[in-house]
């Protein structure tokens, strides 16, 4: 309860005379969070109490992994026409289907085409488009950086460490398509299983490089593991005496949030780490990965609640993704609605390259409008960066750090000095958002390499090797 008594020798207080405007009460919108019981909706989930709703056990093992589960979940929510869509699209999507029952009932179903859950995690034939020409599976060449199955080392002093390869959804963007998840009928993929000895010669190669300050615990999915693998990674990083940082990344309280509220071991062990890491003057937080307003409900704010109170720090990666985000009032109200929980929005991410979701990526113009739209409405520190992975293995760069954008042919030159100093980065707008005069130059293979070498030219980097030829 709050102490508005407190409040009460301002009563007799003469308010100050206002400069600005009486404020929309719709201004405040971030604030309200949906708790009713949104699933009953779902005939699959009709008789499911909130109780059983809210069990993290329940959203594990009810998660639709099939086209015919969810047939079998949805009834007559969803129409044979968009059944037989979303077969097409998983034929040649690189990412299996794993929604919780959290993620199905948040959908629109009277309207999933445009829906921006639906569109994140469920393909339709229908929608999709040609892969851009220069992309490739493993666009961002994490295994190329990779010394050792399931550990990337990039930048200097940080590395990204894969336990595993399974997550409590899989999204249709995932950069990381070449190993997340079981192969497909496109993708054959690389095995990153949760294994002991794997993890030993991981964090034995950590152990060995006193550069390394900074680890990033991705995958899959930490939300995954036992409490009792949690903590013995955590401990183990937090054991090697130069590691200062350790980032646990997870899209699970985007798509479970009820896992926080109710796998007290889960919690207890990231808390258990968290106070390890502060008691030796080492950070352990929690990067998790909201992409539109509709995924948070008051469950989400209630689990946000439970690990700010714990004293562990929350940073949000936001994917800038067509139909879901790409709009300065939707990332707006995303920004907001994190804030007003206390997460820290950290990142926009441009979409990386991936296979079979062209039609979900949007053009650097469109991450850079944004962004200028956004800053501002917040707090500084409460503003995220819009960032592009660079493809090859440049790592993340300023989306407006650019050295030349021609967005005619969508082509932008960038350069990242403190990984590789003599190399130069490209990333490709998707072309059906060109001008019909730059659609039709990519129509052209023979136009390719010119269009390339133009914009390197226009950087002034000609003569510099591209990190992707």
């Amino acid at each position: 309860m709050q102490d508005h008594h407190l409040l009460a020798e301002l009563m007799d207080v003469e308010v100050p005379a206002a400069l600005k405007p009486v404020v929309d009460p719709k201004e405040y919108a971030h604030r309200k969070f949906r708790d009713d019981e949104f699933w009953r909706h779902i005939p699959g989930y009709a008789d499911v109490d909130r109780a059983t709703f809210l069990d993290w056990k329940f959203q594990n093992k009810q998660s639709v992994t099939s086209v015919d589960k969810l047939v079998t979940t949805l009834g007559s929510l969803a129409s044979p026409a968009f059944i037989d869509d979303v077969r097409a699209g998983i034929a040649r999507a690189p990412m299996n289907v794993r929604l919780s029952p959290y993620t199905v009932a948040l959908i629109d179903w009277a309207n999933p085409y445009q829906d921006p859950l639906r569109l994140q995690f469920l393909p339709v034939g229908s929608t999709q488009l040609p892969d851009h020409p220069r992309l490739t599976l493993d666009s961002l060449h994490e295994q190329a950086d990779a010394p050792t199955p399931g550990l990337t080392h990039r930048y200097y002093d940080k590395a990204l460490f894969l336990p595993l390869d399974v997550c409590p959804v899989y999204c249709r963007f995932c950069t990381r398509s070449y190993a997340i998840g079981g192969d497909t009928d496109t993708v054959h993929k690389a095995r990153l299983k949760p294994e002991t000895k794997r993890w030993h010669t991981d964090i034995a190669y950590i152990a060995s490089r006193p550069e390394i300050e900074d680890i990033v615990v991705s995958g899959g999915d930490l939300y995954m593991l036992p409490a009792q693998h949690v903590s013995t990674i955590g401990h183990l990083l937090l054991a090697i005496p130069h590691i200062r940082r350790i980032r646990i990344a997870t899209k699970g309280p985007a798509v479970s949030p009820m896992k926080i509220l109710t796998d007290d071991a889960w919690v207890a062990a990231l808390f258990e780490i968290a106070n390890a890491g502060r008691a030796m003057g080492k950070e352990v937080c929690l990067h998790t990965h909201f992409n539109t307003p509709q995924e948070i409900t008051e469950i989400t704010r209630q689990a946000m609640e439970v690990l700010f109170k714990g004293g562990v720090t929350v940073r949000n990666q936001t994917v800038l993704i067509r139909g879901v985000n790409d709009s300065v009032a939707t990332m707006t109200e995303l920004v907001r609605r994190l804030s007003y929980m206390n997460v820290r929005p950290y990142y926009v991410y441009q979409h990386d390259m991936v296979s079979a979701v062209e039609e979900l990526r949007t053009t650097v113009q469109t991450n850079a409008t944004i962004e200028r739209g956004v800053r501002g409405s917040t707090a500084g520190f409460n503003t995220p960066l819009a960032i592009v992975d660079l493809p090859g293995g440049g790592g993340k760069r300023d989306v407006h750090s650019f050295e030349h954008y021609n967005r005619t042919t969508g082509i932008s030159v960038y350069r990242s000095p403190a990984v590789h100093a003599d190399l130069v980065y490209l990333y490709f707008d998707p072309i059906d958002l060109l001008p019909p005069e730059g659609q039709e130059r990519w129509s052209r293979p023979a136009e390719h390499q010119k269009m390339v070498d133009e914009a390197i030219a226009a950087a002034g980097l000609t003569g510099m090797p591209l990190a992707v030829a």
